[in-house]
């Protein structure tokens, strides 16, 4: 249903260097580079950084986030070590959670701009 998501950045090279390690864990890389857009994907831009000069912060209560798919813990783990140490911030350390429907495994960041960003590992059906 959803085609790609674009999020406004306010430094491009250090959000494509943010990007790039954090995805990176998720199978999903640099595709497209401009000078005011970048594009991460498995086979064509499916995240969209696009620069936003002088954008402030994003506010910690927005209520908006993005879920991207792990397909194991340990990716959503390295997602989220990852976002830690290319300045990220921690937003919910990677554990198991209660949904709706299912017990799943996750882990929240922020990006350097405030960004709120999910990795998230569904078990498998069996049968």
């Amino acid at each position: 249903m959803i085609d790609h998501v674009s999020i406004g950045v306010s430094d491009l090279k250090r959000s494509a260097a943010f990007y790039t390690a954090v995805l990176k864990p998720l199978g999903l890389a640099q595709i497209v580079a401009t000078e005011t857009r970048v594009g991460f994907g498995k086979r064509y831009p499916e995240l969209w950084l696009n620069l936003r000069s002088g954008m402030p912060g994003v506010a910690d209560d927005t209520g908006a986030h993005i879920c991207l798919r792990a397909r194991t813990k340990d990716a959503v783990d390295r997602f989220h070590a990852a976002a830690l140490a290319n300045g990220g911030t921690d937003d919910g350390t990677p554990r198991d959670r209660q949904a709706t429907m299912t017990t799943y495994y996750a882990g929240f960041v922020r990006d350097p701009d405030g960004n709120r960003l999910e990795a998230a590992s569904f078990p498998v059906a069996s049968g």
